[in-house]
């Protein structure tokens, strides 16, 4: 008997290795996928902006790294003694100013070299509404809390994101001729939006996506996370205590069933490997002097050497120190 409704998800025709150089941008979403990957010794820049919710900011974004002029002061603005970016998430933000354009160019330099090397992009879209600033029309990625009255809100058109998005996709294949792109939608709610609102919005985006993969189905792939959410996961224990964000455990679940169908058979073998390893190190023993933890120890210490040795892009040099360390 089935207890819920299981969300079909075709074979990945290119899938993710081990091997790959990954960036990712988008929600608050995004950085949990980024997280996992970046936990199982994925290659990962994640969020080189902070957080993005809408697919204009994640174009401006992409649009800065393909061309990475630095920010300068002129790109600043200061708020109750901080200084800030429009493009980018607080944590960038800083007291001094030229400490806030270390910050974002760092980052912006960086990104823009993994954006040209890798060889998968993440694009995860949270909402079809943005804000633009009313003095002179510009989308902000981030309003920081500054006074409402200052911007205006707008809902995105499939066709504005499509048209928005078939350049930059074009701009993206001419500087990087590899790169494979996955799209998903959060699954975290917008109520703010209110619930007829926030379907819309999610409608817009999912029939943006749709209409793009279409364009360019050997570039673009699509994982469906808010379907699982709506459907295989449709009750409020699977929400945190907001019940608009996914659980610990959902999104658990829906990274399991990320790596299910889009990771290599070889790389999801490896992960596994790399999991018991993991674990073994987590592991807190009564006695860490006694035969048997030592021996434990060794064992997960040649585990970690063979891995290491056929698999070398698979970094495991701090764990196996770690474990020598343990040893000594």
């Amino acid at each position: 008997m089935e207890w819920n409704t299981p969300v079909s998800i075709p074979e990945a025709t290119s899938p993710f290795s081990c091997r790959d150089r990954i960036m990712i941008l988008g929600s608050c979403f995004a950085r949990e996928i980024g997280d996992r990957l970046s936990g199982d010794k994925f290659d990962v820049d994640v969020n080189p902006f902070g957080t993005l919710y809408n697919p204009a900011s994640v174009a401006l974004s992409l649009s800065r790294l393909l061309e990475p002029s630095p920010f300068v002061a002129s790109d600043l603005f200061e708020h109750e003694g901080v200084y800030h970016s429009f493009m980018h998430h607080s944590s960038f933000s800083s007291v001094s100013e030229n400490e806030a354009l270390e910050n974002v160019n760092r980052q912006l330099k960086l990104s823009s070299y993994n954006l040209t090397t890798a060889s998968r992009l993440i694009i995860t879209f949270g909402t079809a509404y943005l804000y633009r600033r009313k003095i002179d029309g510009r989308t902000v990625s981030n309003c920081h809390k500054l006074p409402e009255r200052l911007f205006e809100r707008e809902r995105l058109t499939v066709d504005a994101i499509i048209s928005e998005w078939d350049g930059l996709l074009h701009s993206l294949q001419n500087v990087n001729p590899a790169l494979k792109i996955l799209f998903t939608v959060s699954p975290v709610r917008h109520w703010k939006d209110g619930a007829h609102n926030n379907r819309l919005s999610k409608a817009i985006l999912l029939m943006a996506i749709d209409a793009l993969q279409t364009r360019y189905p050997e570039r673009i792939a699509y994982f469906p996370a808010y379907e699982i959410m709506m459907d295989e996961l449709r009750d409020y224990r699977f929400y945190a205590d907001d019940m608009l964000h996914p659980s610990t455990l959902a999104v658990e679940y829906i990274c399991e069933r990320f790596y299910r169908s889009f990771l290599s058979s070889e790389s999801q073998a490896l992960i596994n490997e790399w999991k018991a390893i993991k674990k073994a190190l987590e592991h807190k023993p009564f006695q860490p002097a006694s035969p048997s933890y030592r021996q434990f120890m060794q064992q997960t210490l040649s585990k970690a050497e063979y891995l290491y040795g056929k698999f070398p892009y698979f970094n495991l040099s701090q764990e196996i120190k770690r474990l020598r360390s343990i040893l000594k």
